[in-house]
């Protein structure tokens, strides 16, 4: 087997069996007394040849990849639910970021960005920062189309934007969109809150939870 090839689960849960902690843990009790002489032997009981440890290294270089995919895939599937009659997709951007575009969809009627990663309460300052990115970028679009920002659960999401962290806090993690910001608004706003409680009727937040169920799963 070449690395990356084949059945890279099944090559590697050989090795790592149904509890991959339970299963080292018998590892380091048959090492015991292992030597040089012995190790050939060791390894094969161990099931730690080297197409085992090719298929980890495919496996690590892929997973990189996940959240791209889990962002195209996500995108692809809610088309047919957002979508109305004499609705055209003028563009779709898949890859990571917007690939050079504005968002992540826009077509005839709308333009719209997309956050797959659930919320789940507590410090999320990095999550607030991007999500807050994506309102205001399509806040601020001089465009009559319908502008969305479509999440996985929304409560989480608009709490935040409803909420009194500092402006600062947030444009300070992102100096492109606090230059656009300050320039666009001055100082008019020194909160989230406060910006969110005078634009975001701009902006149409959707839980597209029922159009991509397997993201809900814990």
């Amino acid at each position: 087997m070449e690395s990356g090839e084949g059945d890279l689960g099944g090559v590697l849960g050989g090795f790592a069996g149904p509890a991959l902690t339970a299963r080292l843990r018998g590892i380091e009790q048959v090492a015991r007394g292992v030597t040089v002489e012995d190790c050939d032997a060791f390894l094969e009981v161990a099931n730690a040849g080297s197409e085992v440890l090719a298929a980890a290294a495919a496996l690590k270089r892929m997973a990189g990849q996940v959240n791209v995919a889990i962002h195209a895939l996500g995108i692809l599937r809610c088309l047919p639910h957002i979508l109305e009659v004499w609705e055209e997709v003028e563009y779709v951007s898949l890859g990571a970021g917007n690939t050079g575009r504005r968002f992540d969809l826009e077509t005839n009627l709308r333009i719209a960005e997309f956050k797959f990663i659930r919320w789940r309460g507590g410090a999320e300052a990095a999550r607030q920062n991007a999500a807050f990115k994506d309102f205001v970028m399509l806040a601020i679009q001089p465009t009559r189309k319908r502008k969305y920002l479509y999440l996985v659960g929304t409560e989480q999401a608009v709490r935040f934007l409803e909420g009194g962290r500092a402006l600062d806090s947030v444009l300070n993690a992102n100096q492109k969109l606090g230059r656009l910001f300050w320039a666009q608004y001055g100082d008019r706003f020194s909160t989230v809150g406060e910006y969110y409680g005078v634009h975001g009727g701009e902006v149409e937040i959707v839980d597209v939870s029922p159009w991509v169920p397997e993201l809900v799963v814990d």
